[in-house]
């Protein structure tokens, strides 16, 4: 039986503070880099409840659809196309309030309004990337980038 997430507090802040020990706990133990990008998606889009919530793996010059929590998703994104693509090229979080007016933006999904990208560092290596979806427009804000960049960091 799955253990449920615990969560406590109502603040956005709250939440991450109530769930980084619970992540952290969870993928410290395992070495497989997918199963805990597995378990990070659907803690994550558990406690938030939102639209999509996965990983595209570093596969050459492409990212590589890993595991993801929500709608059928984009299979494969070249470097430098759209908000994942972007993050792996600049090499920093994207946060996008509203991604009709991101240039180039692939819509994987017509529901997505806002999102966030978090690159995976193992290294000086970008690995992977943390994408996350809101079909509400400005739901991303530096909480939100602060909080996932901790914890990717537990991934590498």
């Amino acid at each position: 039986m799955a253990e449920q997430l615990i969560i406590q507090g109502e603040t956005k802040q709250e939440h991450y503070e109530a769930l980084l020990p619970q992540i952290k706990a969870v993928v410290e133990g395992e070495s497989d880099l997918i199963a805990n990008m597995a378990n990070v998606a659907s803690m994550l889009h558990e406690t938030f409840g939102f639209w999509w919530t996965g990983f595209y793996r570093v596969e050459g010059e492409e990212l590589v659809l890993g595991p993801f929590q929500g709608p059928m998703a984009c299979t494969r994104i070249k470097k430098g196309r759209g908000v994942c693509g972007t993050a792996w090229q600049e090499a920093e979080t994207q946060v996008v309030p509203d991604v009709d007016k991101f240039p180039g933006h692939i819509a994987c999904s017509s529901a997505s309004r806002s999102e966030i990208v978090v690159p995976v560092w193992k290294g000086k290596d970008i690995i992977a990337v943390l994408d996350i979806d809101s079909e509400k427009l400005n739901t991303f804000d530096d909480i939100d980038r602060q909080n996932l960049e901790l914890i990717v960091r537990m991934l590498s």
